[in-house]
């Protein structure tokens, strides 16, 4: 039996497997890359493969980061800085991840955000009437969500109004 780590011995392979592992879901560049030196993979051919699945449209940053983005807003996963710092973890470039959050916090507003965030998570808090301690533990998962400490406390206030 082959070890897996000797697998992939050309560029060809790699983008075989590449095609392969991209069916399941999308990678960045630097995740795709990181997968093939994983592989054993001589620098000249991950170089190769990489740019050929650039090249055909497998393997591009800004869908990746567009789509990442778009899906951690949507499933209220990430928000502002920790969204900016998930985006960077996963190899994308400090431009491109700049460039998409600029255009995508256009559209959103933080406080609706927060909102949507309290009424799934915490339906029944009520600012006013919370412990300091159950005001810390909101407040710390929303910060922990990537929200501005000064927007959560101003939309908590409000959204106990309503």
């Amino acid at each position: 039996m082959k070890s897996r780590n000797t697998e992939l011995q050309t560029a060809e392979s790699a983008y075989q497997y590449a095609l392969r592992i991209l069916t399941g879901r999308d990678y960045s560049v630097a995740k795709m890359r990181e997968k093939f030196f994983a592989r054993n993979l001589s620098e000249s051919d991950v170089e190769a493969a990489l740019l050929r699945l650039q090249r055909e449209g497998w393997l591009d940053d800004r869908r990746y980061a567009e789509r990442f983005a778009e899906l951690a807003l949507a499933n209220n996963r990430y928000y502002g800085q920790r969204l900016r710092q998930e985006m960077r973890r996963r190899g994308l470039d400090a431009a491109l991840v700049d460039e998409v959050l600029e255009l995508l916090n256009e559209c959103l507003d933080e406080g609706s955000e927060i909102k949507v965030v309290l009424d799934r998570r915490y339906p029944e808090f009520r600012f006013s009437a919370a412990t300091d301690r159950d005001k810390q533990r909101v407040i710390g998962y929303l910060q922990r969500r990537g929200f501005g400490f000064s927007k959560i406390i101003k939309t908590l206030k409000v959204h106990n109004l309503n």
